[in-house]
């Protein structure tokens, strides 16, 4: 395991999902949650008195089929919907109408297989995992669809173009946390992997926390771990020393 800072409990901890906690699948369904990741959220989430959130471009249901059954707060579809308590997650901002880019992304589809198409309440996500010759053409398609829309933007991920209300990012949903309980007054840290999570970095650094980022490549977190194993590996240890302290 890399050396990575000392995690406490007064820290507040924000976890991207895909490529962080887990590794990265063909298609998004395909991942698969290693063994004892989920009793280590739990025991974190208790040990920081609620102050662990997921933050990531999936749906809500996706996060709580994958992690059942736990229901942490969360971020999801990049901050577009929030969830603090146990309730349902609550809209950040009315969605916009993305009819055009759905129909645009499911026909490009349709024409080449390799393509995944992964419609979400505020956006919608167009995988190329399986055929990363078709980067461009999902590129140019997507780009051409939403020159008549407004309020959207392209975000670009790892072997994803993603078509989502302008100005929604991960680094915002973070900072509207740490206003809140039981986040407010920690120090904020989260962990991401992709160009979609340097806004998060960035948002916790300008708290007085620091990111971790996961893998290779540029970055402007402040720490490094090179693998979603390594990374599951500190939170282990966070977890296992904290107990044996109490």
């Amino acid at each position: 395991m890399q050396l990575l800072p000392l995690l406490t409990p007064a820290h507040a901890l924000f976890l991207d999902f895909d490529g962080t906690l887990t590794e990265m699948a063909p298609r998004p369904e395909a991942v698969r949650i290693a063994s004892g990741l989920v009793p280590t959220l739990h025991a974190l989430h208790h040990h920081l008195d609620g102050a662990l959130a997921i933050v990531t471009g999936r749906r809500e249901m996706d996060i709580d089929t994958f992690l059942a059954p736990l229901r942490l707060p969360l971020a999801s579809e990049h901050g577009a919907q929030y969830r603090l308590g146990e309730g349902p997650a609550r809209p950040a901002i009315q969605p916009p109408d993305l009819a055009p880019v759905l129909h645009a992304a499911q026909a490009l589809a349709a024409q080449h297989p390799g393509l995944v198409v992964e419609p979400k309440r505020a956006s919608v996500a167009l995988h190329y995992r399986l055929a990363p010759h078709l980067e461009e053409l999902c590129h140019d398609a997507l780009l051409y669809v939403i020159q008549g829309l407004e309020g959207v933007e392209l975000l670009r991920g790892k072997c994803v173009f993603e078509i989502k209300p302008r100005g929604i990012h991960k680094g915002q949903a973070i900072i509207d946390f740490m206003t809140q309980p039981p986040f407010a007054g920690r120090m904020p840290v989260f962990v991401g992997d992709d160009v979609t999570d340097e806004a998060g970095f960035a948002a916790v650094q300008s708290l007085g926390g620091w990111g971790i980022k996961v893998g290779e490549g540029p970055t402007a977190a402040q720490h490094r771990c090179m693998t979603p194993a390594a990374l599951r590996g500190w939170l282990s240890s966070a977890r296992t020393q904290w107990e044996r302290s109490a």
